[in-house]
């Protein structure tokens, strides 16, 4: 087989080790030469693709692209940007393999969630619909862990491990001026219908008097009397309430609490901040001094809190991508397979795309505890392993280093270029 390019792309939110993805993608590209020449990433993402905007990674040193497996957010860029059907955005598509074509790509790999998994798939299926050879794999990454088939998802047990030494810190601050001051705290928490990261805040409370008191999960259906009344034992009880939320909660006609009423890039409903409206519920049905704090960008880029074992797993899924692909494995994706729970063991396997693209995998109702405000013993085993060791990046003066990249360009071979359409 002839020895063609490769293009690597990041897509969606990024997290705390996409980066180690690349890094084990491109560091097992570079070990095989002699069946994949170049991989060339995608600037901002599929858009890169698009705008035949590509970014060269021989450009890169060996030391630079090892210090990725450090290195938080996107190094190349990422994008919201979601293909349509084939036969909606025809031009897309038919840009795609223009594009492919001029700069002999082979290879395709998308490092993303639910929405990118769909657009992978549905690009595993340009070779066959518009004649041109393409092996493409989805390489798993999100926070919200709401992979289907995969044990986990790259990028959660890092997040994890972030919010719940947040919420277990601030739970101590609170408690120390309680008497006087905020009695009741709220941390929001990304996940928008699938609540694995507030349920990782749980993992901070070992006892009934431990932060987070409550947790709020978009499983269950967020009923205000129920809360109301949950928060007012809580702080009759401890002095104190510590609560998690997740962005993504709903009434009961199965609106956001938080819904400002416009859409994302992917088409899914903006969410304007749940927390302040909490708090200001407590505040008015309860007349409680409260505090509320958004982790927002700061859980998916705290890479100096990473779990070493969402670092070792996001390098594996990255090296997996290009085993697959040198194997002929086509239109699927590496996934992290759970051997054991204690000690955690792990191994990849192989899921199918279209077992993949656009499935959401929410809470088990046997994760969150019969009233619905906290996790069970079922859900610590579960999220616990994912979130052990440590893997600090190099200090210095203090800080922690990370790489930048020099993402040199690509040189065009088209002549005409691609307008990229709002979505």
């Amino acid at each position: 087989m002839a020895k063609r390019n490769a293009f690597y792309a990041q897509s969606g939110g990024v997290t705390a080790v996409i980066n180690a993805s690349a890094c084990g993608l491109i560091e097992t590209a570079r070990q095989h030469r002699d069946k994949i020449g170049k991989v060339y990433a995608g600037r901002n993402g599929i858009l890169g693709a698009l705008t035949e905007d590509l970014i060269d990674t021989s450009k890169e040193s060996a030391a630079a692209i090892r210090a990725l497996r450090h290195t938080p957010g996107g190094a190349f860029g990422s994008a919201r940007y979601k293909l349509k059907g084939l036969e909606e955005n025809r031009a897309e598509y038919q840009r795609l393999i223009e594009v492919f074509r001029a700069h002999d790509i082979g290879y395709f790999f998308y490092n993303g969630g639910n929405d990118s998994q769909d657009t992978a798939h549905k690009v595993s299926q340009l070779g066959e619909k518009l004649g041109y050879p393409l092996i493409c794999i989805g390489i798993p990454k999100t926070v919200d862990n709401d992979l289907p088939i995969t044990d986990t998802c790259p990028g959660f047990g890092s997040v994890a491990k972030y919010v719940a030494t947040s919420i277990r810190e601030a739970g101590y601050d609170v408690a120390s001026m309680a008497a006087t001051s905020t009695k009741v705290f709220i941390l929001e928490v990304m996940g928008r219908h699938a609540g694995w990261i507030a349920a990782a805040a749980g993992l901070a409370s070992e006892a009934d008097s431990e932060a987070p008191h409550l947790i709020l999960f978009p499983e269950i259906v967020f009923d205000e009397a129920a809360f109301l009344a949950k928060v007012s034992k809580t702080v009759k009880q401890h002095g104190h309430c510590v609560i998690a939320v997740s962005e993504g909660i709903k009434n009961k006609d199965g609106t956001f609490l938080s819904e400002s009423g416009s859409r994302d890039a992917f088409g899914h409903a903006q969410l304007g901040g749940v927390a302040p409206r909490l708090a200001q519920l407590v505040k008015d049905k309860l007349g409680l001094k409260h505090h509320w704090a958004v982790a927002d960008y700061l859980q998916r880029s705290a890479r100096h809190i990473a779990s070493k074992t969402d670092v070792e797993q996001a390098y594996a899924v990255g090296k997996a991508a290009v085993e697959l692909a040198l194997k002929g494995h086509n239109a699927v994706m590496p996934a992290i397979i759970r051997k054991s729970d204690k000690p955690y063991r792990w191994s990849i396997g192989v899921a199918p795309l279209d077992k993949v693209a656009n499935v959401e995998k929410k809470m088990p109702r046997n994760f969150i505890t019969r009233d619905g405000f906290h996790i069970t013993e079922a859900c610590r085993r579960y999220i616990q392993p994912l979130t052990h060791g440590e893997d600090y990046p190099p200090f210095k003066n203090g800080l922690p280093q990370y790489v930048r990249l020099k993402n040199v360009a690509v040189g065009k071979k088209l002549k005409e270029g691609f307008e990229v359409k709002k979505k």
